[in-house]
């Protein structure tokens, strides 16, 4: 399978893989070994196809003749930053690999099977990729030292499906909502049958924390767990205490050891420890603010011996790296418990680290970093869609790297960026086994036949949809699912159409319409169920496809807690090939709890069949659109509601008010980090905003049309205290932060100049405090609420003598009441 990879990449080393004695599943789900077994571009045997040269690009450290029947593609993308005049530094200007990353997730995806794999001299096994005969393009639209360019990316995207690639890894992301070009471009990519498996992100453990594009359901979102199996290593004290952790590293002492902040700095940045105090010692450094590798890099340059890198929080994951230092990984505790020897044995204090060793753990739990839900982006549909395994996974190295030890082939690192191509590689498989499959067939074939024997980052607590998806993959059954829910690009676009993201335009959503596309994302023929909203009872509709024998399937329900379930009908018989349609009602109950996730399932199951697919709902007292726009100076407009309670009830205005606009300039952040940009005041532009006593609701929002390019710009936001208020950071400058119940007093904005179109971008910053009726919107709708009920909203704006001016944006909203509580908020 010709494989796409859209990160860095490194292709000196690409007969590389994953872990230890792990069996290649192409053996396991019993593809053939006989050439031409497809009708697609994959697992041929000998030369590849010389249609599939010529898109390798010579550059720095790297030539076309690099390439050859492995490796068929090698690209690389730099017009978003040289074309604005930015100089890429610490990275190759070509498609080599400059930090490990690419040549990592290709190895994973599609490196070779059988493969010695070799770190610091210690010989780590025999590793395979998940499609270990899979053809490898990579497309390098990344950067080091300046990040990815949203441009570069869609470019990126659109050269690989040109040129005929049947699965895209996506080990990027942002950890923000948005709707960037990269998610437009996948929606294309998977209508031309392309594959595309994405990271969930690495802001976990907290909720809704999936970004950008993994949220969209046209590709498939991985979250990361571990597996059984971890390199451990040992730091043993010379009073005889010994404490486990990770690594992947060699072994020395016993010799003295000393705590890095005896010698001038905790955290161990590089040029900040002081080589009398280090030189010939084992140091203590704390985990935080740079880079893991970068610590053992300042006790290597201030001539320590090794390392032992300690956590923050106990819940923070330990990780292999490979280090410029003989270094041992340790939770928080061990290694406040290192502190305190240190301290009581002040100069006689002595320490040996014993290399990393294979070594069998419990598993699957997730990991703590891994991105979670529900969706920010859709409440209704449930991410991330699977987990694979994603901490220490061993797979191939760049030996030149700009940070980390150099001359290392492989590597043992951790992120949803090592869990994403687990994913792409079992596609792969799955379309040399099933070449007349779509990519949401082969998607929902992982998620149905996933397994759910997952734990929590703390290892007790059972994995929920918002942690896991619909579970971990299991690749033979996912050849044989029984059933697959399909969706393709008007099931798509409908749902763009509904969700109001800005693809299609009206005419186009208007013809969907007409065929009976659902614009409900609760109607999206998705393998999982998710309702976001559930006031009084909601029915949606579900289709499967048979892609197995002729059988006849029986649905089984696990019901979310005070909701019940309905399906009709609940029995299909199926030949192959056949398709059926179903509907799910679900009823909120007295049992239910208002504003809280219920989980449960619902599976059809045939003889070896079990077809399950994960819920997720949320009752709640009232059903309301979060916003509804308008134009003009007067004008009204009309929406419905659904109301989960009965009673009393009142809608109130609120506003509307005209956005206070304030011009600004803010030049481009050449690092692309908000981290390094509050250090040195370059890329950043800050505003304060008054906000008085008594408001509700405040927005601050940046948009497309309000800069004099085609920039990305991100928005921080913080309180009078300047406490952390709230972000926003998609790959456009549509960016928008609400905060509810501001605290009075002057608010501090920041612009961040992520990318510019130019060496600067001139913007407007647009932002809003309301909280009264102003008295120049009026709202109408029933007199009480009635259970299960839907009525219409009426919104009238700017009557005389109340027209808003036509020069200002105005917003304001409406709080639906039980006349004690609120109970739902639509922005208007």
């Amino acid at each position: 399978v010709a494989f796409v990879e859209i990160v860095i990449g490194n292709f000196g080393v690409i007969d590389t893989g994953i872990w230890p004695e792990h069996p290649s599943f192409s053996d396991q789900v019993g593809l053939s070994d006989a050439p031409g077994n497809s009708a697609k571009r994959n697992l041929a045997y000998g030369p590849a196809p010389s249609d599939w040269f010529g898109s390798c690009q010579s550059g720095e450290q790297f030539s076309q003749d690099d390439c050859n029947n492995k490796l068929i593609g090698a690209k690389y993308f730099k017009d978003g930053f040289t074309n604005n005049s930015i100089k890429i530094i610490g990275d190759y200007l070509s498609a080599r690999d400059a930090d490990g990353h690419g040549t990592h997730t290709a190895s994973t995806a599609g490196g070779n099977a059988g493969v010695d794999a070799s770190i610091f001299d210690v010989d780590r096994g025999t590793v395979s990729g998940i499609a270990p005969r899979a053809r490898i393009a990579m497309y390098k639209a990344c950067w080091a030292d300046a990040g990815c360019a949203n441009s570069d990316l869609t470019k990126a995207i659109d050269e690989a499906v040109a040129d005929g690639v049947d699965v895209i890894n996506y080990s990027i992301g942002s950890d923000s909502i948005g709707f960037g070009s990269d998610s437009v471009a996948f929606l294309f990519a998977e209508a031309a049958g392309v594959h595309v498996a994405t990271s969930a992100g690495n802001a976990g453990p907290g909720a809704a924390t999936v970004g950008s594009p993994a949220w969209v359901p046209w590709v498939t979102t991985v979250g990361a767990s571990t597996q059984d199996r971890t390199f451990q290593g040992t730091a043993t004290l010379g009073n005889g205490a010994a404490y486990d952790g990770a690594s992947i590293t060699a072994s020395v002492g016993p010799e003295s050891l000393i705590d890095s902040v005896d010698a001038g700095d905790e955290l161990c940045h590089p040029g900040a420890l002081d080589p009398a105090v280090v030189s010939g010692h084992i140091v203590l450094c704390k985990r935080g603010e740079i880079a893991r590798v970068a610590k053992s890099q300042a006790v290597q340059l201030a001539g320590g011996v090794g390392m032992i890198l300690y956590n923050a929080s106990n819940s923070d994951t330990e990780v292999a790296d490979n280090h410029y230092v003989p270094t041992v990984h340790i939770n928080r505790t061990d290694g406040d418990a290192i502190k305190a020897y240190i301290g009581s044995e002040g100069s006689a204090a002595t320490a040996t680290i014993t290399g990393g060793v294979w070594t069998p753990i419990t598993a699957p739990w997730m990991a703590l970093f891994s991105s979670r839900g529900p969706n920010g982006g859709a409440a209704d549909i449930i991410k991330p869609d699977v987990t694979a395994p994603g901490v220490n996974i061993l797979a191939g190295n760049t030996p030149t790297p700009f940070l980390g030890s150099p001359g290392e082939l492989f590597q043992a690192i951790s992120g949803t960026s090592m869990s994403s191509p687990h994913v792409a590689g079992l596609f792969a498989l799955l379309a040399e086994s099933h070449p007349d499959w779509s990519p949401s067939a082969a998607k929902s074939a992982l998620m149905t036949t996933a397994y759910q024997d997952v734990k929590k980052e703390d290892g007790i607590a059972p994995a929920d949809p918002f942690d896991m998806g619909a579970g971990h993959v299991q690749p033979n059954s996912a050849n044989d699912p029984g059933l697959v829910y399909e969706a393709g690009l008007f099931e798509y676009a409908g749902f763009t159409c509904g969700a109001g993201i800005p693809v299609f335009d009206q005419a186009s959503c208007d013809f969907l319409d007409g065929l009976g596309i659902p614009f409900d994302s609760s109607d999206l023929n998705y393998p999982s169920i998710g309702i976001g909203a559930l006031a009084g009872s909601q029915t949606i509709t579900r289709t499967v496809t048979n892609v197995g024998p002729t059988g006849t399937y029986n649905v089984s329900v696990e019901a979310p807690a005070g909701v019940d379930v309905t399906v009709a009908p609940a029995s299909l018989t199926l030949g192959t090939g056949e398709t059926a349609d179903f509907t799910v009602e679900f009823e909120v109950t007295s049992a239910a709890t208002v504003d809280a996730w219920a989980f449960g399932s619902l599976t059809w199951t045939h003889g070896p069949h079990a077809v399950r697919s994960p819920i997720a709902v949320k009752p709640v007292a009232l059903a309301a659109p979060g916003q509804v726009t308008g134009t003009g100076t007067s004008g009204s407009l009309e929406f419905d509601v659904t109301f989960g309670f009965g009673g009393a009830y009142e809608a109130l205005p609120q506003g509307l008010v005209p956005a206070q606009a304030d011009e600004g300039n803010v030049v481009d952040d050449p690092a692309n980090d908000i981290n390094v940009a509050l250090g040195t005041g370059v890329g950043i532009t800050l505003h304060t905003v008054e906000i008085g006593s008594g408001e509700k609701h405040a927005r601050f929002s940046l948009f497309d049309d309000y800069t004099d390019g085609d920039d990305d710009l991100d928005l921080y936001v913080f309180d009078p205290s300047f406490g952390f208020a709230g972000s926003s950071g998609s790959g456009t400058s549509e960016e928008e932060v609400n905060v509810t119940n501001p605290v009075p007093g002057t608010w501090t904005v920041i612009v961040h100049g992520w990318q510019t179109d130019g060496p600067d971008s001139n913007y407007t910053l647009f932002s809003w405090a309301f909280g009264a009726d102003v008295g120049n919107m009026a709202v109408t709708g029933p007199a009480t609420a009635v259970l299960g009920a839907v009525e219409p909203i009426d919104v009238v704006w700017g009557t005389t003598p109340n027209e808003l001016d036509p020069d200002m944006m105005y917003l304001g909203g409406i709080s639906f009441t039980d006349t004690a509580n609120e109970v739902g908020f639509t922005f208007v």
